[in-house]
């Protein structure tokens, strides 16, 4: 079966993946761009230039084997974005994806595809559920969860993660959205282990045992 896998998932010190307040224009809230600085310096963001170590490393492995990604709908769009008709999420008419992505959301609306491959499906459905049908879309392919933490979390607290990569970096936000809230205990069930990077920050892998 394929796994299911998360990539990059920035979170601060004291465990936040977001700050707040997200609106149209500060999508990540209060923590602005400082989460991904590690990520955007790397020379598979940039393709010209940049750095080329560990950063870069966990960064050109984000889109390997993927075939649908599921998010929550505070990635796709701000507060909101449901009433807007004209909202197509926060990347343009071409978004970084390439293949089907499931938002999940208490707002269905049809599908959207966009240029690159991206189709948008937007399903009111459990953790389990979301899973199925992106497997089904995904084909032999994985499926990555692109978040938010609450996905992320809610994902984590069924048992349905395979693979979580979180990159720690050296900001305290104070308040957001946290990751860790609610899963205590589930460290036991994968292996753990962490590599800092000359940049200040620290990748977290936790795979889960016996894969």
């Amino acid at each position: 079966m394929s796994l299911v896998r998360v990539h990059n998932f920035s979170i601060s010190l004291d465990g936040f993946g977001a700050g707040e307040p997200q609106t149209e224009d500060t999508p990540m809230g209060h923590a602005g761009h400082r989460l991904h600085e590690w990520m955007t310096a790397t020379h598979a963001w940039q393709h010209t230039g940049g750095s080329r170590g560990v950063d870069n490393l966990y960064t050109q492995d984000t889109d390997t084997g993927i075939g649908a990604e599921i998010m929550g709908a505070g990635k796709y769009g701000y507060p909101g974005w449901h009433d807007d008709a004209d909202w197509t999420g926060w990347w343009g008419s071409n978004p970084p994806f390439h293949t089907p992505v499931f938002v999940l959301t208490h707002h269905p609306r049809p599908p959207l595809e966009m240029d690159g491959g991206t189709t948008f499906h937007f399903i009111d459905a459990a953790p389990a559920e979301a899973l199925a049908a992106a497997r089904e879309a995904a084909g032999d392919a994985d499926v990555r969860i692109g978040g938010g933490a609450t996905v992320i979390r809610d994902f984590m607290a069924a048992g349905l993660i395979d693979y979580l990569h979180a990159v720690v970096v050296p900001i305290v936000l104070g308040h957001g959205s946290r990751l860790w809230d609610g899963l205590e205990g589930q460290e036991a069930d994968y292996q753990i282990e962490s590599i800092c990077s000359p940049s200040g920050v620290t990748h977290l892998t936790f795979t889960r045992r016996g894969l």
